[in-house]
């Protein structure tokens, strides 16, 4: 984080929407016409809007979720075939590319729930294997079609693998046939499928909770996470070790536990 966040004041966001809620921060895909496939400037606004989500210290949890009846429908494939860019009216500075997006999400070291309504293609992907949780309407159907459009998902594999088993990712991304939410979560790819009726409901409810939680305890988990997932074990190990040094040395652990020993609710700062 820094010490001043990205202001979203006097920007124009175009393709996504912005609302928050207490510590909980939504961002909301707002492309149903073109079933949220993704231009470069919803690209560039998704990025502005995450760095905006790390940085700013009150915000504790961000939403994802989307307009119409697609959650995403990957790349808007118009921009990929060279197509000319259509006219913007968003002013939002430029901070980054497609692969951008998923590194975002997985480094924001806050929990980022995709909120699933509709369908998952391509490479929507990136977005629900770099949440740290997913929640989908039974209804929702998942797929990875690019092999059928002479096309390979290869940013999509490297937070694809670390969800599902091999042989059903393989599958999954060979053959380009969509699964069903329930399929979904057995493989891990989301956490829970819920009838559509319920989903507002799950994802606020879970908002809620992970909003409760020590703030900067869960940035500094998230951030150890991702830095210990690729290394080795003898190495995470120490590494591992210096973290939890620091952790109960900070301001929510002490809070915590005075919290616990105290018999009252815990007041993060």
């Amino acid at each position: 984080m820094t010490d001043t966040p990205l202001s979203i004041k006097g920007l124009v966001f175009e393709t996504i929407e912005l609302a928050r809620d207490g510590h909980v921060l939504t961002i909301t895909l707002n492309r149903p016409q073109r079933k949220n496939a993704m231009n470069e400037v919803m690209v560039n606004e998704l990025i502005y809007a995450f760095d905006h989500a790390r940085d700013e210290r009150g915000i504790r949890v961000v939403v994802l979720a989307a307009k119409g009846d697609v959650f995403c429908a990957g790349a808007d494939l118009r921009g990929m075939r060279g197509d000319a860019a259509e006219a913007s009216v968003s002013n939002v500075p430029k901070r980054g590319e497609t692969d951008d997006v998923a590194t975002r999400i997985r480094h924001l070291n806050k929990p980022l729930i995709a909120k699933i309504q509709g369908g998952v293609l391509a490479g929507a992907l990136l977005l629900v294997c770099n949440a740290t949780h997913a929640i989908a309407a039974r209804h929702a159907k998942f797929s990875a079609p690019e092999i059928k459009r002479g096309i390979w998902p290869f940013m999509v594999m490297a937070g694809l693998f670390r969800l599902m088993p091999k042989r059903a990712g393989l599958d999954f991304i060979m053959r380009g046939e969509p699964i069903n939410a329930d399929t979904a979560a057995k493989y891990g790819l989301i956490n829970e499928a819920v009838e559509k009726e319920a989903l507002d409901s799950a994802v606020a409810d879970l908002a809620a909770n992970l909003a409760t939680l020590a703030p900067n305890t869960m940035r500094m988990g998230l951030a150890a996470y991702n830095t210990q997932e690729d290394m080795d074990f003898d190495d995470a190990l120490p590494f591992l070790r210096t973290q939890i040094d620091a952790c109960v040395q900070s301001s929510d652990a002490r809070e915590g536990i005075a919290a616990f020993l105290e018999k009252r609710p815990a007041k993060w700062s």
